[in-house]
């Protein structure tokens, strides 16, 4: 989904008014209910039922959060609204929905009355906080009751989960800059369109996992509008999974084999046997050393394990793939470099398999090459996935960690450029390039994620998409969302601090329920 700037957005707005003939009190209407969708989800999967908390300012952010406030006292939550600002202070649309928020039994409390509500209450890790103090109109730092209101937001956010509404309070849409005070949100529901400021590096702390609701804006609107880069959201991601037929069967999703593994790092093709299985592929194969097989076959039992001949310090060797039960081309898709190592023997397989697999080969991990072989996978017989993190960009590239992650797009385009290979740059704001494609990148995702095993769970994820016949593009976009969301999920369930790479495998059922049909 195209990223739009704040003028942008407001004649997105403005013709979907007056030329397609929607009233702005009925976009309101819908952008506060898209809140409180989100919020309830939240709330049910966080088991933080006991009190929405809304802060709400004057304008039309202000709005959405009136008919949010009513949508989910309406629903049967308890509701406080602290209005930061003078009743008289409301005008048009947000007057109208303060009016109706009222009328449905919401009545709100002043900053003041709120501003001494403890951060610790005892009935803190049941409530969640929802923010609509300013939206994508402010210039400068924010002041007087806004910014108060934005403190009051962090405070109660040392406690509880921020839900942001269109973008956090004191950021710049455009840039994600912060001129002053701005809100730290774990989510940010923006309406629309995603805004550009949210996705910028210099947002990172403050916005969160992004959904966007759909208010109504006619999508031929947007066709025109330039853009260097779009966010993946679970609307592009949709139309890739299909209602299943009744009558499929194993043969139906795919065939995925795994090549990886050793002694010393069993885990992580483990993990990504683990992933590929929950990927919604019809077959797993995993090619691993003897040493490796018993955790394998353990961790992930529907997965067909084999074992390749092995070094003998417990690695794969170039003979791994002779003589056994499969070949390259008995499969759909393949996925090489979990626990592999650099050793001289894997090296030599990993280089047999880029010049002979003639399906989707995703090169992950100890598999991935260095600056003295990327230009080789250019002339690779089939289509390739890289997913590198940024050391391994820099690797790849020749050049140093900084130079990457300060200029994240471009370091990912070159290296697309120089390969021919679809391009996962992890990290925070997650790339996801192809050379003829316009960069996307994805917001879900949380610091949770800072673990080991979690790039073999992303790996397996999308291995196991390709092998189901999405095109590499479209598996790469849809595996870092899935992933991302799946780890949102379970922080969510349970916490942010002991998140593991299992958790965002258990997740993953949850993360496709939200984007797959049935």
């Amino acid at each position: 989904m195209k990223l739009v700037t704040a003028a942008q957005m407001r004649e997105l707005d403005r013709r979907t008014i007056e030329e397609f003939g929607t009233p702005g009190e009925l976009l309101m209407e819908r952008a506060g209910r898209g809140v409180a969708v989100s919020v309830m989800r939240i709330a049910e999967l966080s088991n933080r039922l006991g009190c929405i908390r809304c802060i709400a300012g004057k304008g039309n952010n202000g709005g959405d959060a009136f008919v949010a406030a009513r949508c989910l006292h309406e629903a049967g939550l308890s509701v406080e609204l602290v209005l930061a600002a003078s009743v008289d202070e409301l005008q048009g649309d947000a007057k109208l929905h303060f009016t109706r928020m009222c009328e449905a039994g919401v009545l709100p409390v002043s900053l003041s009355q709120a501003g001494g509500l403890p951060p610790d209450n005892l009935d803190a890790d049941r409530e969640l906080v929802v923010e609509g103090i300013l939206g994508t109109g402010i210039t400068g730092a924010p002041r007087g009751p806004a910014a108060e209101a934005i403190a009051l937001v962090n405070r109660l956010g040392l406690r509880r989960p921020v839900i942001a509404i269109d973008i956090p309070s004191g950021l710049d849409s455009d840039s994600g800059a912060a001129g002053g005070a701005v809100v730290q949100a774990d989510l940010t529901v923006t309406m629309g369109r995603p805004k550009r400021g949210l996705a910028a590096p210099a947002a990172a702390d403050y916005v969160g996992t992004i959904e966007v609701v759909d208010i109504g804006i006619p999508s031929h609107y947007t066709e025109a509008l330039q853009s260097d880069s779009e966010l993946i959201t679970a609307v592009d991601l949709r139309p890739f999974f299909p209602r299943r037929r009744r009558t499929s069967h194993k043969g139906s999703f795919g065939h995925v084999l795994l090549i990886g593994g050793s002694r010393q790092f069993s885990g992580a093709i483990a993990m990504a046997a683990m992933s590929a299985v929950r990927s919604g592929a019809g077959l797993v194969s995993v090619l691993t050393p003897p040493d490796a097989v018993g955790t394998v076959a353990a961790l992930a039992p529907e997965a067909m394990v084999h074992a390749g001949r092995g070094s003998v310090d417990g690695t794969l060797t170039l003979a791994a793939l002779d003589g056994g039960p499969l070949s390259l081309d008995d499969v759909d898709a393949v996925l090489i470099g979990p626990g592999l190592t650099r050793s001289a023997e894997a090296l030599l397989l990993t280089e047999q398999v880029i010049g002979t697999c003639h399906v989707p080969l995703v090169l992950d991990a100890d598999a991935l090459p260095d600056v003295a072989h990327a230009a080789r996978l250019s002339t690779a017989p089939g289509a390739l996935v890289l997913t590198p993190h940024p050391g391994e960009l820099a690797r790849l590239l020749g050049i140093d960690i900084p130079a990457v992650q300060a200029a994240r797009q471009t370091r990912a385009m070159e290296a697309a450029a120089l390969t021919g290979a679809t391009v996962v740059l992890k990290g925070h704001g997650t790339l996801v390039v192809r050379t003829g494609e316009t960069p996307a990148i994805n917001t879900t995702g949380n610091p949770g994620m800072a673990s080991g095993g979690m790039g073999d769970v992303l790996a397996g994820l999308l291995a196991g998409l390709l092998a189901q016949g999405l095109a590499p593009f479209n598996a790469a976009r849809a595996a870092v969302y899935l992933h991302g969301y799946a780890a949102d999920v379970a922080t969510w369930r349970e916490a942010r601090t002991s998140l593991t790479a299992q958790d965002v495998i258990r997740a993953l059922p949850f993360a496709f329920r939200d984007v797959a049909v049935l």
